[in-house]
């Protein structure tokens, strides 16, 4: 996809100074004919008015906020309805989460209910992370072309029956269980591909970023309700299924809160200049190659992909290895076949994760912000920042262990707390390199690749790496514990390896976050699949230049 520059400059090798006349000359005849030629690149050229290094006029160079009564006229919504549409995505979020993660929270029922191992354990959560991957760009495409609001209420109201339908499944079906769950995804790829993009339509600035965070606090915390909810209901029913009809009942209200509060405000309208024309959707192929060449982009992608891969493993198998270590320790019984399993640790690991999740997005942010003011690279810094943090913790997490519990979940508290910082940045990195008519196939194509090498493998991968591990060894309770500690330190290696992807991405995140302004705001547009490079003479020898930076 190539760049070309408009008011004043270029589009389809033509001049589009503002203010000339149709049909007429917008440049002097003694104009040159050829532009200086681009041997780097296929952005716009130098001198280029609001770009970075530009001799143009500085002025443009930063987008228009609009206050809160430009806002209201511009998307049709009032500040306090734009809040409470937020308050109702934010519900959704925390019960999609909250009903990923009810699952892991009585996950020892479940082996002991279907018999089954670590590997057809972590297959559960593959099973529903692929499924949820392979759709997300479906719904993806479907968001950033049809009415956003309706996908969501048929993805939920979809989700919800087949969770409840999960709940009745017989001891002698496992496959379908691990359907059921794969089916649940078509509700969170319908929600989480377009719920981001409502509030980038809503807000701008630093009011985006509040409200990003406000809706990324639902993660850690839905998170952590699914683990507190999964042990608790159980513990009261005396039953694990009846874990799973929890959220089903909650989605049915979510579905009537979207139908009667939620309204689509126009795309990108928020972020254009009053006289700029509105934004056109391209062709997914178009979205496709724009998003592989953006560098921001697909460095955030592949630091998040460390973040899921932690987060999945952690997820999963964070209270079946605490209660291993507890098992170990001699602080509680094993969980022996008849018996109904220990839900202490999923009650503390869900406690843990909710106010980890609080305080980290919260931390994350704010920190951000403040940096913003004399740092533009911020943002990637600072998530690079927390996982980096992050894995030494974890790693000191898994190896007190066996000599400390009280040791272990204080690394945890400090490696989940650094690890949440990335949620909402992450996401507002996407939404300002990012032009509003592709939005949705971005967040599409970052939860297909971050699932894809991140949580759609990871929990199955822990639990096929302990397997393997424990038939080296012989059956004990601590050959089990020890066999899923040295899976889990795959984590950490892979949370340094996200933080080399977030510090890649400070490097391009100015440039990228530029040309997304401009494009947005009319002084910069795409040009079309003809522009295409010619060979001009320069400097007594052919150069290849793009044919949109050619003056006529």
């Amino acid at each position: 996809m190539r760049w070309a520059p408009t008011r004043g400059g270029i589009v389809g090798g033509t001049v589009a100074r503002a203010g000339a006349a149709p049909g007429t000359m917008s440049g002097s005849d003694t104009a040159p004919f050829l532009s200086q030629a681009d041997d780097t690149d296929d952005g716009p050229a130098p001198g280029t008015a609001g770009l970075p290094g530009s001799m143009g006029n500085p002025k443009s160079e930063d987008p228009e906020v609009p206050d809160r009564e430009g806002l209201q006229r511009i998307t049709g919504l009032s500040s306090g309805r734009s809040a409470l549409i937020v308050a109702v995505l934010c519900y959704i979020n925390l019960l999609n989460y909250m009903d990923r993660f009810t699952v892991a929270g009585v996950l020892p029922d479940i082996e002991q209910f279907f018999d089954i191992g670590d590997s057809s354990s972590g297959l559960i959560q593959t099973v529903f992370i692929s499924s949820y991957m392979v759709l997300a760009p479906v719904f993806g495409y479907l968001g950033d072309r049809y009415n956003r609001k309706y996908l969501m209420c048929g993805g939920i109201a979809f989700w919800s029956l087949v969770t409840l339908g999960s709940s009745f499944i017989p001891r002698e079906r496992f496959w379908l269980l691990l359907l059921t769950r794969g089916l649940v995804g078509v509700g969170e790829a319908s929600y989480s591909t377009i719920a981001p993009t409502l509030i980038a339509d809503l807000f701008v600035a630093d009011q985006r970023s509040r409200m990003l965070s406000v809706f990324y606090f639902a993660i850690p915390v839905g998170s952590g309700l699914g683990y507190i909810a999964g042990s608790k209901v159980k513990d009261v029913a005396g039953d694990w299924h009846w874990a799973l009809r929890v959220t089903p009942g909650l989605g049915v209200v979510a579905v009537v809160l979207l139908f009667l509060v939620v309204r689509e405000p126009p795309r990108g309208a928020v972020e254009r200049h009053l006289d700029s024309p509105p934004l056109n959707p391209t062709s997914w192929w178009a979205d496709l190659r724009a998003l592989a060449r953006n560098p921001s982009f697909i460095l955030s992608s592949l630091g998040f992909t460390a973040v899921a891969f932690v987060t999945g493993s952690l997820a999963l198998w964070a209270p079946a290895f605490l209660l291993r270590s507890r098992v170990v320790l001699g602080e509680t019984p094993p969980c022996l076949p008849g018996d109904s399993c220990s839900s202490s640790d999923s009650l503390i690991f869900g406690l843990i994760t909710c106010l980890t999740g609080v305080l980290g997005v919260g931390l994350g942010v704010e920190i951000s912000r403040r940096l913003r003011r004399s740092n533009p690279r911020a943002d990637p810094l600072v998530c690079a920042a927390g996982l980096l943090g992050s894995s030494p913790f974890l790693f000191l997490s898994l190896a007190c262990a066996r000599g400390s519990i009280v040791a272990t979940y204080i690394f945890i508290f400090i490696g989940e707390t650094l690890l949440s910082m990335n949620w909402a940045i992450v996401a507002d990195i996407l939404l300002y390199v990012v032009i509003p008519t592709r939005r949705s196939t971005a967040e599409a194509f970052q939860i297909v690749l971050s699932h894809l090498l991140g949580d759609a493998g990871s929990p199955y991968l822990i639990g096929l790496i302990s397997d393997r591990l424990r038939q080296g060894w012989p059956p004990s309770f601590l050959s089990e514990f020890r066999a899923l500690q040295f899976s889990l330190m795959l984590c950490a290696f892979m949370g340094a390896l996200g933080g080399a992807a977030f510090l890649g991405a400070a490097i391009f995140i100015e440039g990228d976050r530029r040309r997304a302004q401009l494009h947005v705001q009319g002084l910069l547009c795409e040009a079309g699949p003809a522009d295409d490079r010619i060979v001009v003479p320069q400097r007594g020898r052919s150069t290849r230049v793009p044919v949109s930076s050619v003056l006529i």
